[in-house]
């Protein structure tokens, strides 16, 4: 496929950025006004054809405050934004508002959200991940919309980095870290050559996704209407030159 020629209309902040396509990448800054990325216009994109059934930019998005939505640490270039739209609310695994979505779901939030939107935090939730992508349905009123984003390979199946997790700590060591765990079982593990989005002793990643094994979750927690996003949107600088880490959405039956 083609790069995309120079120019896009950013569809999160409206400017327009005269940025090469071949310097377009999933986690590379290219808004020249607003600072999104690929990755973060990927999502609004997937959002707007999840509640609208088109493709709009963020700034034409109606002012309605019965939509109500929720963001997992959503960046705030677009998460400010549609909180000015819509009932919405960017919750944080490690201040307020916090939500844990691994753990039990507070009553108040079961079907209360009509999309909830997740940007790369399923990778560095603790097994079993499955849990997460169930308690985000229950989240969701019945059509709900989920908008997911993970960094996923080419490989068919998930690899778990520490598929036994139980009992664990994270250890400084000098320049390095280690993950020393316990089981269920009473087994000692250690790990090494530990991966951190966001600098060493940051959040932790446990695995890699791979495509199938994300629809997988997604249908065995019930979505349907599973969608991986594959195609460009040249006119918003929606694009990366690899074919995986696509966004995908997937809806609450109604």
């Amino acid at each position: 496929m083609d790069t995309p020629a120079p120019g896009f209309n950013c569809n999160i902040c409206g400017a327009r950025s005269l940025v090469a396509g071949s310097e377009l990448h999933r986690e590379v800054v290219s808004c020249e006004k607003c600072g999104s990325t690929p990755r973060a216009r990927a999502i609004i994109r997937a959002l707007s054809l999840g509640l609208f059934g088109h493709n709009m930019a963020l700034t034409d998005f109606p002012l309605n405050r019965e939509i109500s939505g929720l963001g997992m640490s959503d960046w705030e270039g677009y998460a400010a934004k549609l909180a000015e739209k819509f009932w919405y609310t960017n919750t944080y695994y490690h201040k307020e508002p916090r939500l844990d979505i691994s753990g039990t779901i507070p009553a108040r939030l079961l079907q209360s959200c009509d999309f909830v939107i997740s940007s790369e935090v399923f990778e560095h939730i603790v097994p079993p991940v499955q849990r997460a992508f169930a308690n985000t349905f229950e989240i969701l009123k019945p059509g709900g919309v989920f908008v997911l984003t993970v960094p996923y390979g080419n490989q068919l199946e998930t690899v778990e980095h520490f598929p036994d997790l139980y009992d664990f700590t994270i250890i400084a060591d000098k320049d390095t870290y280690r993950l020393e765990n316990v089981t269920r079982s009473g087994e000692v593990q250690e790990f090494h050559d530990l991966v951190f989005h966001g600098g060493a002793g940051a959040t932790l990643e446990m695995r890699i996704f791979g495509e199938a094994a994300l629809l997988r979750h997604l249908t065995e927690a019930g979505f349907e209407e599973i969608v991986v996003h594959r195609e460009p949107d040249f006119l918003h600088g929606i694009w990366w030159p690899e074919p995986w880490s696509l966004p995908l959405s997937a809806r609450r039956p109604r």
